[in-house]
């Protein structure tokens, strides 16, 4: 089963709360975990390992914190994920070229070649900026189905983009 360990999603919780911010905002470390429900234990080691991969920038001291390295639209949830996942594959004989004996007559091979790409462009598309525009539009929905049940989204369906099968 393909899946992102629970360290890399706490990661892009962590981006997405500070994309969520004015730029150039500091928030200190415990208030996104707690915004964010982040353990503090795993918290900290996010953070360094989210520095050292440039994401963020963190300052020390009484009025110190962390903030966005970049606009929320220049990181992508690809460059998050492999940061801490590594390159995504989808099986492990499209790892290195020639290490399957088949590769070269091997049909699903291709196809293996084939979802990866699609699934690591996908990924590559979505910024944080995005995420930031659909958690508002998710709120908003809450909101309105909370002051109006009748106006509710009948579909429980995730926001999709416009390219996606629904």
């Amino acid at each position: 089963m393909l899946r992102i360990n629970r360290q890399t999603d706490y990661a892009v919780r962590v981006v997405l709360a500070l994309s969520k911010k004015p730029k150039g905002t500091r928030l200190p470390t415990s208030q996104i975990g707690r915004e964010m429900l982040i353990p503090p234990a795993l918290l900290q080691r996010i953070v360094a390992e989210l520095a050292s991969g440039g994401f963020i920038e963190t300052q020390a001291g009484r009025d110190g914190g962390i903030s966005l390295a970049h606009d929320p639209n220049q990181i992508t949830l690809l460059q998050v994920v492999e940061h801490f996942e590594g390159t995504i594959l989808l099986s492990d004989c499209v790892l290195r070229e020639g290490d399957c004996p088949f590769e070269l007559r091997c049909p699903v091979n291709c196809q293996w070649i084939r979802l990866r790409d699609l699934f690591r462009n996908e990924m590559a598309s979505v910024t944080f900026e995005q995420l930031v525009e659909d958690s508002k539009q998710i709120e908003a929905n809450l909101i309105t189905a909370s002051i109006n049940p009748t106006l509710a989204p009948v579909s429980k369906k995730p926001i999709r983009p416009d390219n996606m099968p629904a």
